[in-house]
């Protein structure tokens, strides 16, 4: 399926104003923003503020102004949407959905979300074939990301207020995301780095990677467990309390545990592999990183819910080699 010109929407716009009164003196406007514009994150009301796209008395200011009485707010914001991109029939693997969201089992080789080199074949392309009312959301609904050739669970809002409300899990931390993953090390090594508390920037001279950098964001990789496959290789139980770009393979390689199969932060084959191992080793063609567990606040019933992945085949083949 393919869309025609009749079917591609304008880009949608927000248009509100608001007056501000005795009880929001004082607050940021970014702050009171977040409680008078409904609908929106206050994430994306500094961005609106930062594109002059929501404006006091008509003038740009900073999200940190402090507003005062009679102050006039004016937004009036371009909403990002995809009618852009392309529906595809790209199967999925659902593993659960209701009316606000839906769990994916991502596999190896789906980019999440389209960009430079990859503007068919991703996540979303599918989310607007099989889910044609994800094109009216920000990012088709998408909340997190996985790096491609990781696979494991996403949740995707399927409305604006369900997207609004996990995105805001995600920056309280009430977002629980388990990943198994094979890594070089015995477990008594790797367990020495139980809590990697390291901030990741952008790498100063390759700016496709990410480094453990001084000037970079805060971020806390917690290994809950590692079992031996190898005297070399183990699987490692990992948990995320933030959320950086490439943030286990780069932290697992800073503290001398790189994942197999990591092109990017990885390492070659240790000696004292059979041939056998070293081969699959070797060949092994993405980084040993799985999505495991997800766990979330369901946005409209206020439950908790959980959901697994097992590893999926390429993963436990190899954890069958080492182990042989």
């Amino acid at each position: 399926m393919t869309l025609g010109d009749d079917d591609l929407m304008a880009e949608p716009t927000e248009e509100q104003s608001y007056v501000v009164n005795e009880a929001d003196v004082g607050l940021r406007l970014d702050k009171c923003a977040s409680r008078v514009f409904e609908g929106f994150s206050r994430a994306n009301l500094q961005k609106f503020i930062e594109a002059g796209q929501l404006l006091v008395n008509e003038q740009m200011v900073k999200p940190k102004y402090a507003v005062k009485l009679g102050d006039h707010l004016t937004l009036n914001a371009v909403l990002n949407h995809h009618s852009e991109d392309l529906p595809e029939n790209i199967a999925i693997d659902v593993i659960y959905q209701d009316d606000e969201v839906l769990v994916i089992n991502k596999p190896a080789g789906m980019v999440v979300h389209p960009g430079a080199g990859n503007w068919q074949g991703t996540l979303v392309n599918a989310l607007l074939y099989h889910y044609p009312n994800q094109s009216h959301l920000p990012r088709a609904g998408l909340v997190h990301r996985i790096d491609k050739d990781t696979t494991g669970l996403l949740v995707v809002a399927r409305t604006k207020t369900a997207q609004l409300n996990l995105i805001d899990q995600l920056k309280d931390k009430s977002v629980y995301r388990h990943y198994q993953c094979i890594a070089l090390g015995a477990p008594h090594e790797i367990m020495r780095h139980s809590c990697i508390d390291l901030p990741i920037g952008r790498h100063p001279t390759q700016r496709t990677k990410m480094a453990v950098r001084d000037t970079g964001k805060p971020a806390i990789t917690h290994l809950i467990a590692a079992k031996a496959l190898h005297e070399r290789y183990s699987l490692v139980d990992v948990q995320l309390q933030t959320g950086r770009t490439h943030q286990i393979r780069v932290h697992l390689s800073h503290v001398g545990h790189p994942l197999v199969g990591d092109k990017v932060y990885g390492t070659s084959p240790r000696s004292g592999l059979n041939e056998a191992q070293r081969t699959a080793v070797l060949n092994f063609g993405r980084q040993a990183l799985h999505a495991h567990q997800l766990g979330f606040i369901h946005p409209t019933t206020g439950e908790q819910m959980k959901f697994s992945a097992s590893l999926p085949a390429d993963m436990q083949d190899l954890m069958a080699i080492l182990s042989n």
